[in-house]
């Protein structure tokens, strides 16, 4: 059997694939375009409405709530210090296109997660697409969504949107399937339905597991924007890459230390959710 035939068919089909939805469905990529870059647009311009130090400060005030004094200092400081740099807008528009891109992920990985850990036939199926997604360069989701949606906020989402789901998904599932045995038959025995087992008894125990993905969806989805930048998304990763084609260094060190910033803040402050009152401790 001749392979590098087989290769060429397969490229050819996926070519002729893209140009036909190109041609036929250009109405539904621009729909869905306008959707995205609107839900986009509408977190940053919430996000940018305030002054940054009331941001700052309210993001301080998060911060002491979940963790306690020495993490509001810091967040408010560490978030100061980014508009210090120059960066408040980009740093602002990063963290709207994360969290635009994680409502997305998690509004179809929870469910898609809790039908995974109640039903095994569909997790079994579902396991190798996940791997699949996990282990293809993050590059590649890039490709057909600039054919399909042009260069742009959109594309950056569909591709972070794309990265941020399996681990959701997975540790859903898996918080969803390790609810102990004892209880479930404990009510089973008190006579409750199958809908108040689950908000009752399944849900309670599973919550660590979902925040400890929703923890991981954010940390993925960050990873994806920045290298989204060079698809004109905006944001710190649009201007690193920005820095790296005219060797601006001193920029692109404010803008990595930018983003380590915000990964900072928000693990911390997910991560918390997930622990709940032991983050303090």
């Amino acid at each position: 059997m001749d392979i590098s035939a087989f290769t060429a068919a397969f490229d050819t089909q996926i070519d002729n694939l893209l140009f036909w939805l190109t041609d036929h469905a250009a109405f539904l990529f621009d729909f869905i375009r306008v959707v995205l870059e609107g839900l986009y647009q509408g977190v940053l311009w919430l996000l940018m409405l305030p002054p940054f130090y009331v941001t700052a400060a309210l993001a301080g005030l998060l911060a002491w709530r979940l963790l306690g004094v020495k993490a509001a200092v810091g967040t408010a400081l560490a978030l100061g210090f980014c508009a210090a740099m120059g960066l408040w807008p980009e740093t602002m528009s990063t963290l709207a296109l994360v969290i635009a891109a994680s409502v997305i992920a998690l509004a179809i990985s929870l469910p898609l997660g809790v039908a995974a850990g109640l039903m095994p036939r569909l997790d079994r199926v579902l396991a190798p697409v996940l791997d699949l997604i996990q282990t293809m360069p993050p590059y590649i989701y890039l490709l057909p969504a600039i054919a399909l949606l042009g260069f742009g906020p959109a594309t950056a989402l569909v591709a972070t949107v794309i990265v941020a789901v399996p681990p959701a998904i997975r540790l859903t599932a898996l918080g969803i399937r390790q609810t102990p045995v004892e209880f479930i038959e404990l009510g089973q025995a008190l006579g409750t339905s199958r809908m108040q087992a689950f908000f009752k008894i399944r849900l309670p125990f599973a919550v660590p597991s979902i925040m400890a993905g929703v923890n991981q969806s954010l940390m993925m989805a960050f990873g994806m924007v920045v290298i989204a930048g060079i698809v004109g998304s905006g944001g710190l990763g649009e201007t690193i890459y920005g820095a790296i084609r005219t060797l601006d260094i001193a920029r692109s060190i404010d803008a990595a230390i930018a983003i380590v910033i915000l990964t900072m803040v928000l693990d911390r402050l997910t991560q918390s959710m997930a622990d709940g009152p032991k983050a303090k401790e």
